[in-house]
């Protein structure tokens, strides 16, 4: 089989991570990839924000947890309050993807971007897992300065990145009514 075909159908979403730190090589081919994502108008309207500070990704985990508790959804409120659960899975590496608000399609090029990365990921055998829980976090103007993102940009996902912790199982099947053709 094709080897791009292969890596798509091979990757996962990895939530146990060793504590490793990943090669800086590894690391920049896997950012890389999320540069070569194509966008509307070639317009790139992404940032790339690496963080590998435990102290901050523990941070932006309790208070995304804290945020967690005051939703409507039970398994939110659940998620929030499970002692155990770390919003990046504790891994070693969290990419925080930004956009430039005033782009043409800026969430969508920045969602090829994200899963560019996922798949050089899975091509380098490192794990990875595209995190929305970061969103909570991502509401408290305050702490999102942390970041020093450049004007006009907010953070929109975060990417998980580590040496895989587990392998998971093949992937679950598809469903077979989701294309038409119109001949």
């Amino acid at each position: 089989m094709n080897k791009v075909l292969e890596t798509i159908k091979s990757r996962r979403s990895i939530r146990r991570y060793l504590p490793e730190p990943l090669k800086q090589a590894e690391l920049d081919a896997i950012l890389e990839a999320g540069l070569y994502a194509p966008s509307a108008h070639n317009d790139q309207p992404w940032h790339f924000t690496v963080i590998r500070d435990r102290a901050l990704l523990d941070r932006i985990s309790r208070l995304s947890k804290e945020l967690m508790l005051k939703s409507d959804l039970d398994w939110m409120r659940a998620m929030g309050a499970n002692e155990s659960f770390h919003v990046f899975h504790n891994a070693p590496v969290v990419v925080v993807v930004s956009m430039r608000k005033n782009a043409l399609s800026p969430l969508v090029d920045c969602s090829a971007a994200i899963e560019n990365m996922l798949l050089a990921a899975e091509s380098l055998d490192i794990g990875s897992c595209w995190i929305g829980l970061a969103r909570f976090w991502f509401s408290l103007k305050d702490e999102v300065a942390r970041l020093n993102l450049p004007e006009g940009y907010e953070p929109c996902y975060a990417v998980t990145l580590g040496y895989k912790g587990h392998r998971p199982e093949k992937a679950l099947p598809r469903r077979t009514d989701a294309v038409a053709y119109m001949d």
